[in-house]
């Protein structure tokens, strides 16, 4: 642990937390950041692109982080139109018991050639 450091922070989308997560709190993590998009489980699927990822255990490992290991746990999710927007109740239904934070993002599409012509001036 570094002096004045009070918190270490990771972002994942959960998949292998269960896993991994006796090591990272070993290694000093405080808090983490889990990326989940959607609550059905055949997007959730489509986003990580790993068939036969189970989300009620992503649910599972939520709760169990948050709970058992005493850490900071906040669910990013970003909302996308046509994709995702149609949960958001289910999103605040879901986690408004448990101890972690949920922050909505809007989905912003990057098109990087596009960005470089804005900063650079160009049309």
């Amino acid at each position: 642990k570094l002096e004045g450091l009070k918190t270490i922070a990771v972002t994942t989308n959960g998949i292998n937390l269960t896993r991994l997560l006796p090591r990272l709190k070993e290694a000093g993590v405080n808090a983490i950041n889990i990326s989940l998009d959607t609550l059905v489980p055949a997007k959730f699927e489509f986003i990580v692109r790993r068939k036969g990822t189970s989300l009620s255990s992503k649910a599972t490992v939520l709760i169990l982080a948050g709970m058992l290991c005493l850490l900071y746990l906040q669910v990013n999710c970003v909302v996308m139109r046509g994709f995702n927007e149609d949960e958001l109740l289910d999103f605040v239904d879901f986690t408004k018991d448990l101890p972690l934070d949920v922050r909505f993002i809007e989905y912003m599409p990057f098109d990087g050639k596009y960005c470089f012509e804005i900063l650079h001036g160009m049309e």
